[in-house]
């Protein structure tokens, strides 16, 4: 563990057969993806997110150390608190995000897949001195979302909890971090677990009636609900505030951080020149990352696609007829319900900023 201190072709028969088969698995999995949306926007739904990024801080100069290289105020959390970040750089860009929480004795750091590696060079670069140890742990431990109205019962706790708290289990045999983050625009609570013991947590859950997601419905109700992906959506090339985040990861209270400079001098002119944004097409095809965004005319570039997913109902029935995606739109166009369009095989496909 790398730590970083102070450093014969089938018959006519056959392919009918399996042309049926297909066509019965692909209905069935129509209906439990159907089953699972619904139970995630009226119930609870569970989601393997086991290849999340989690990173532990210890050292007694770690709260004072990680307030420095973030936007949000570490200092500010007790025990049993969390809040979202930026972790920017010195161009006031984002080098990553993440969630912070903080224990009685570490923080840890929790983000989207691949951010680890990044994230500890780039801190690591300033542990000089300080009694500051940056632990990887995304191989040790493994992550559940446990989303929806019910998650805060199913779980055991009072459906007041808030927003970035976050509280330890500890059993004989299992050790287990809740931390609340409503990803999914609904209450939400992510399962920090041994990695070993992910799949028997898992169906424990579902033993007890909790619908299983796939990573396909999570991706259409992340966008939806216009979470964004780091990697995806944001990288280093996006300033703090065009990730349009800056209430949940933004503080302008805190004093001092590499950084700041810049966000400071960007929230005083009061706009940025684009913002991340939902949109919504008429459409059946999904566009690819980094498809062109135009004005309602097609004339003009108003910015680009950075996700995009396929419309998923809860009515396994009924077929989608639109595509929900993210976007990093310009300034001119970043009102909702502005008309915009793509192009795609020569055609114009409308849609609108949500």
């Amino acid at each position: 563990m790398a730590c970083h201190r102070g450093k014969a072709k089938p018959g006519l028969e056959s392919r009918k057969l399996k042309a049926k088969t297909m066509s019965t698995i692909s209905n069935a999995s129509s209906k439990t993806v159907s089953e699972a949306l619904n139970a995630a926007r009226t119930s609870v739904a569970v989601f393997d997110l086991s290849d999340r990024t989690q990173i532990e801080v210890t050292g007694a100069d770690r709260v004072r150390f990680l307030h420095s290289f973030t936007s949000n105020d570490i200092k500010g959390l007790k025990p049993g608190q969390g809040c979202e970040t930026f972790v920017t750089n010195l161009k006031g860009k984002v080098a990553a995000h993440v969630f912070v929480f903080s224990g009685e004795k570490s923080l840890w750091l929790d983000g989207t897949s691949g951010q680890q590696e990044a994230i500890i060079g780039h801190l690591g670069k300033f542990v000089l001195i300080d009694d500051v140890l940056l632990i990887p742990r995304s191989d040790e431990r493994g992550e559940l979302l446990v989303t929806g109205p019910l998650a805060a019962q199913l779980l055991q706790l009072d459906d007041g909890t808030a927003v970035g708290s976050t509280i330890q289990r500890e059993s004989e045999n299992l050790s287990i971090h809740i931390r609340r983050v409503d990803l999914l625009g609904s209450p939400g609570f992510l399962l920090s677990v041994p990695r070993e013991q992910i799949e028997g947590v898992k169906l424990s859950l579902c033993g007890l009636g909790v619908a299983e997601g796939t990573l396909e419905l999570f991706e259409y109700l992340r966008i939806d609900a216009g979470y964004p992906l780091y990697g995806v959506d944001i990288t280093d090339d996006h300033l703090a505030q065009e990730v349009a985040r800056t209430k949940q990861c933004v503080s302008f209270n805190k004093g001092c951080y590499l950084g700041q400079e810049t966000i400071a001098r960007l929230d005083a002119l009061g706009h940025t020149n684009r913002e991340l944004r939902r949109l919504q097409f008429e459409s059946l095809v999904v566009p690819i990352p980094g498809t062109v965004v135009y004005d309602l005319a097609g004339t003009t570039e108003v910015g680009v696609v950075t996700s995009a997913a396929i419309e998923i109902s809860d009515d396994p029935a009924q077929t989608s007829q639109s595509v929900v995606a993210l976007g990093m739109i310009k300034r001119p166009a970043c009102q909702p319900e502005t008309p915009v369009c793509l192009i795609l095989n020569d055609q114009k496909i409308s849609g609108n900023v949500r």
